[in-house]
Protein backbone atom coordinates (compact mmCIF):
# COMPACT_ATOMS: atom_id res chain seq x y z
CA UNK A 1 0.00 0.00 0.00
CA UNK A 2 1.27 3.46 -0.78
CA UNK A 3 0.02 7.01 -1.08
CA UNK A 4 1.71 9.79 -2.98
CA UNK A 5 4.97 10.33 -1.12
CA UNK A 6 5.05 14.10 -1.72
CA UNK A 7 1.50 14.84 -0.61
CA UNK A 8 1.23 14.62 3.17
CA UNK A 9 -2.24 16.25 3.14
CA UNK A 10 -3.92 13.17 1.62
CA UNK A 11 -6.38 11.33 3.80
CA UNK A 12 -6.84 7.63 3.30
CA UNK A 13 -9.26 5.78 5.56
CA UNK A 14 -8.69 2.03 5.64
CA UNK A 15 -10.51 0.12 8.36
CA UNK A 16 -8.85 -2.79 10.14
CA UNK A 17 -11.05 -5.33 8.32
CA UNK A 18 -9.75 -4.47 4.82
CA UNK A 19 -7.63 -7.12 3.09
CA UNK A 20 -4.98 -5.45 0.91
CA UNK A 21 -2.77 -7.50 -1.39
CA UNK A 22 0.86 -6.85 -2.24
CA UNK A 23 1.77 -3.65 -4.12
CA UNK A 24 -1.68 -2.05 -3.92
CA UNK A 25 -1.40 1.68 -4.70
CA UNK A 26 -3.78 4.25 -3.20
CA UNK A 27 -3.85 7.90 -4.27
CA UNK A 28 -5.39 9.84 -1.41
CA UNK A 29 -8.84 10.65 -0.07
CA UNK A 30 -9.99 7.03 -0.21
CA UNK A 31 -12.50 5.26 2.03
CA UNK A 32 -12.15 1.48 2.23
CA UNK A 33 -13.89 -0.73 4.76
CA UNK A 34 -14.62 -4.46 4.97
CA UNK A 35 -13.44 -5.05 1.39
CA UNK A 36 -10.71 -7.02 -0.34
CA UNK A 37 -8.23 -5.55 -2.84
CA UNK A 38 -5.78 -8.00 -4.42
CA UNK A 39 -2.17 -7.65 -5.58
CA UNK A 40 -1.02 -4.90 -7.90
CA UNK A 41 -4.28 -2.94 -8.02
CA UNK A 42 -4.23 0.84 -8.28
CA UNK A 43 -7.00 2.94 -6.69
CA UNK A 44 -7.36 6.58 -7.69
CA UNK A 45 -8.34 9.57 -5.58
CA UNK A 46 -11.85 9.91 -4.05
CA UNK A 47 -12.78 6.22 -4.32
CA UNK A 48 -15.02 4.44 -1.83
CA UNK A 49 -15.07 0.65 -1.60
CA UNK A 50 -17.62 -0.76 0.84
CA UNK A 51 -17.79 -3.91 2.92
CA UNK A 52 -18.20 -7.24 1.15
CA UNK A 53 -16.85 -5.83 -2.13
CA UNK A 54 -13.81 -7.41 -3.78
CA UNK A 55 -11.34 -6.17 -6.37
CA UNK A 56 -9.09 -8.60 -8.25
CA UNK A 57 -5.41 -8.45 -9.16
CA UNK A 58 -3.87 -5.78 -11.40
CA UNK A 59 -6.99 -3.63 -11.68
CA UNK A 60 -7.11 0.12 -12.19
CA UNK A 61 -9.91 1.90 -10.34
CA UNK A 62 -10.06 5.54 -11.49
CA UNK A 63 -10.95 8.51 -9.29
CA UNK A 64 -14.44 9.39 -8.04
CA UNK A 65 -15.68 5.79 -8.32
CA UNK A 66 -18.14 4.19 -5.89
CA UNK A 67 -17.97 0.41 -5.40
CA UNK A 68 -20.71 -0.70 -3.04
CA UNK A 69 -21.31 -3.82 -1.00
CA UNK A 70 -21.82 -6.94 -3.09
CA UNK A 71 -19.70 -5.90 -6.10
CA UNK A 72 -17.07 -8.43 -7.15
CA UNK A 73 -14.54 -7.26 -9.75
CA UNK A 74 -12.25 -9.80 -11.44
CA UNK A 75 -8.59 -9.53 -12.38
CA UNK A 76 -7.16 -7.03 -14.86
CA UNK A 77 -10.22 -4.77 -14.97
CA UNK A 78 -10.26 -1.07 -15.81
CA UNK A 79 -12.90 1.04 -14.06
CA UNK A 80 -13.08 4.57 -15.48
CA UNK A 81 -13.60 7.89 -13.70
CA UNK A 82 -16.84 8.34 -11.78
CA UNK A 83 -18.26 4.84 -12.27
CA UNK A 84 -21.15 4.07 -9.90
CA UNK A 85 -22.27 0.61 -8.85
CA UNK A 86 -25.73 0.10 -7.30
CA UNK A 87 -26.74 -2.78 -4.99
CA UNK A 88 -30.43 -2.17 -4.22
CA UNK A 89 -33.33 -2.06 -6.70
CA UNK A 90 -35.69 -0.26 -4.33
CA UNK A 91 -33.63 1.98 -2.01
CA UNK A 92 -35.45 3.66 0.87
CA UNK A 93 -34.31 5.76 3.81
CA UNK A 94 -37.18 4.80 6.13
CA UNK A 95 -39.56 1.90 6.69
CA UNK A 96 -43.35 2.15 6.36
CA UNK A 97 -43.54 2.93 10.08
CA UNK A 98 -41.30 5.99 9.56
CA UNK A 99 -38.25 4.51 11.31
CA UNK A 100 -34.83 4.72 9.69
CA UNK A 101 -33.91 1.55 7.78
CA UNK A 102 -31.14 -0.72 9.07
CA UNK A 103 -29.13 -3.47 7.37
CA UNK A 104 -31.92 -5.89 8.30
CA UNK A 105 -34.50 -3.95 6.25
CA UNK A 106 -33.07 -4.49 2.77
CA UNK A 107 -31.33 -7.12 0.64
CA UNK A 108 -28.02 -6.51 -1.09
CA UNK A 109 -28.12 -7.67 -4.71
CA UNK A 110 -24.67 -8.76 -5.92
CA UNK A 111 -22.97 -7.71 -9.16
CA UNK A 112 -20.17 -9.64 -10.89
CA UNK A 113 -17.54 -8.11 -13.14
CA UNK A 114 -15.46 -10.89 -14.71
CA UNK A 115 -11.77 -10.68 -15.72
CA UNK A 116 -10.35 -8.08 -18.13
CA UNK A 117 -13.48 -5.93 -18.31
CA UNK A 118 -13.18 -2.25 -19.23
CA UNK A 119 -15.86 0.15 -17.94
CA UNK A 120 -15.87 3.69 -19.34
CA UNK A 121 -16.10 6.87 -17.29
CA UNK A 122 -19.46 7.84 -15.87
CA UNK A 123 -21.06 4.43 -16.39
CA UNK A 124 -23.73 3.25 -13.96
CA UNK A 125 -23.94 -0.47 -13.23
CA UNK A 126 -27.26 -1.56 -11.74
CA UNK A 127 -27.35 -4.46 -9.30
CA UNK A 128 -27.78 -8.11 -10.15
CA UNK A 129 -25.89 -8.04 -13.45
CA UNK A 130 -22.89 -10.01 -14.65
CA UNK A 131 -20.46 -8.42 -17.08
CA UNK A 132 -18.57 -11.18 -18.91
CA UNK A 133 -14.83 -11.53 -19.53
CA UNK A 134 -13.21 -9.03 -21.90
CA UNK A 135 -16.39 -6.95 -22.23
CA UNK A 136 -16.21 -3.20 -22.81
CA UNK A 137 -18.79 -0.78 -21.40
CA UNK A 138 -18.94 2.63 -23.10
CA UNK A 139 -18.59 5.90 -21.20
CA UNK A 140 -21.87 7.14 -19.71
CA UNK A 141 -23.61 3.79 -20.26
CA UNK A 142 -26.31 2.46 -17.95
CA UNK A 143 -26.01 -1.31 -17.57
CA UNK A 144 -29.40 -2.81 -16.66
CA UNK A 145 -28.85 -6.39 -17.85
CA UNK A 146 -26.07 -8.95 -18.25
CA UNK A 147 -23.31 -8.28 -20.79
CA UNK A 148 -21.79 -11.36 -22.43
CA UNK A 149 -18.09 -12.14 -22.83
CA UNK A 150 -16.27 -10.04 -25.45
CA UNK A 151 -19.22 -7.70 -26.07
CA UNK A 152 -18.91 -3.97 -26.53
CA UNK A 153 -21.99 -2.14 -25.25
CA UNK A 154 -22.95 1.53 -24.91
CA UNK A 155 -25.98 3.75 -24.41
CA UNK A 156 -28.84 4.29 -21.99
CA UNK A 157 -29.79 1.53 -21.46
CA UNK A 158 -26.88 -0.35 -23.04
CA UNK A 159 -27.20 -1.99 -26.40
CA UNK A 160 -24.77 -4.21 -28.28
CA UNK A 161 -22.29 -2.30 -30.44
CA UNK A 162 -19.85 -5.07 -31.35
CA UNK A 163 -18.51 -8.48 -30.33
CA UNK A 164 -14.83 -9.39 -30.30
CA UNK A 165 -13.26 -12.80 -30.67
CA UNK A 166 -10.26 -13.43 -28.47
CA UNK A 167 -7.46 -14.37 -30.84
CA UNK A 168 -5.30 -16.12 -28.27
CA UNK A 169 -6.50 -18.35 -25.47
CA UNK A 170 -3.92 -16.99 -23.03
CA UNK A 171 -2.51 -13.55 -22.45
CA UNK A 172 0.85 -11.99 -21.69
CA UNK A 173 1.08 -9.23 -19.08
CA UNK A 174 -2.71 -8.96 -18.91
CA UNK A 175 -3.15 -7.82 -22.52
CA UNK A 176 -5.38 -9.76 -24.90
CA UNK A 177 -5.14 -9.56 -28.68
CA UNK A 178 -8.66 -9.17 -30.03
CA UNK A 179 -10.02 -9.14 -33.57
CA UNK A 180 -13.41 -8.15 -34.90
Amino acid sequence: MSAKDNDRSCTIFISDDVKLGKDVKLFGFNNLYGCSVRDGTQIGTFVEIQKKASIGKKCKISSHTFICEGVNIGNGCFIGYGVIFINDKFPKAINQDGKKQTDDDWSCINTTIEDNVSIGSGAIILCGVTIGKNATIGAGAVVTKDVNENEVVAGVPVRLINTYIVEKAHHLSGIFTMVR
